[in-house]
């Protein structure tokens, strides 16, 4: 068993001075923490795995493939791979547990 704490994987996230953590990787998914702070640009191109959106915390919008939703904490979204796909419009500190599978490479 591996067991995470969101304020820890933060505060890693956040010395390593990067949007995105890898915390987990195994044979048949990754995960992952993303964190875009209030007014911040999505520099996300499309991935070649599945992906699932959990909000941890924030609101934006996101914007996959020529569908909009608005987002906040408790909100799922899947992402098909290679599809494009954005937030936007993030009016709160956005934290966003991500789980790719396959792993993302």
């Amino acid at each position: 068993m591996k067991a995470f704490r969101l304020d820890e994987l933060e505060a890693e996230r956040a010395a390593n001075e990067g949007a995105y953590l890898q915390f987990l990787r195994a044979q048949n998914m990754s995960v992952g923490l993303y964190a875009l702070d209030a007014g911040e640009q999505d520099p996300q191109k499309p991935h070649n795995q599945d992906e699932v959106y959990f909000v941890v915390s924030g609101r934006a919008a996101i914007t996959v493939g020529l569908e909009t939703t608005q987002v906040a904490r408790g909100s799922v979204v899947y992402v098909p791979a290679g599809v494009a796909h954005k937030f936007h419009h993030i009016t709160e500190d956005l934290r966003v547990l991500v789980v790719f599978s396959p792993p993302e490479s």
